[in-house]
This record gives C-alpha cells, sequence and structure tokens, in this order.
C-alpha cells in the first residue's frame, strides 16, 4: 500500500521516514519529495508498506502523531493525476508592438 505523509519537517529525511513506519511493518520504500531547484525537502513524502493491514494500522496510529514539533497527516495515497498542458486556452503570440492588446 502507498501511504502520503504532510507536514513533515523540512528536517526529516528518507531514512527517518522509513524508521518511523518500520515499528508497524516492512517497509519496501520511503521518500520525502524535495524541490528540483534547491533540493531541500517540501514538507511531505510517500511511504510504500508490502502488507496492506500493517499499513492500515500504521495510518491509524500515526494520523495526527507530533514528529519533530509537527503534527503528521498519514492517508492512503491517491494515484497521480494526468496533469494537461494546456493553459485554459490557445496559445497566445505577443509582439513587441503596443497596438496588440489583448
Amino acid at each position: 500500500m502507498n501511504i502520503y505523509v504532510s507536514n513533515l519537517s523540512f528536517n526529516v529525511q528518507d531514512e527517518d521516514l522509513r524508521e518511523f513506519f518500520a515499528e508497524y511493518g516492512e517497509v519496501t520504500s520511503a521518500k520525502v519529495i524535495t524541490d528540483k531547484f534547491t533540493n531541500k525537502s517540501r514538507g511531505f513524502g510517500f511511504v510504500e508498506m508490502s502488507d496492506d493491514a500493517a499499513a492500515q494500522k500504521a495510518i491509524q496510529e500515526l494520523d495526527g502523531a507530533q514528529v519533530e514539533g509537527r503534527n503528521i497527516t498519514v492517508t492512503v495515497a491517491k494515484p497521480r493525476e494526468e496533469r494537461s498542458n494546456s493553459n485554459g486556452g490557445g496559445r497566445r503570440s505577443f509582439s513587441g508592438s503596443s497596438n496588440n492588446r489583448w
């Protein structure tokens, strides 16, 4: 089961996240999501556990728990939605002319 963990302290690393959940069962992966430019934590992450019953127990017991001074939120991860490349309309062309107003 894939688990979403939010409101993490920016000090929490992948291994810390793994340790929080390992008490409940086998953790197959644990990843704190980082900003691609600064490589700093974005304050959330994902944990995968092989046993759904253990994962449910971890969710129940860790949701709202205080970790490094912050109450974390722990839920079942939802599938990622496809992002559209559309910006709600066609492309606009901007020339340097002041006569072109939109």
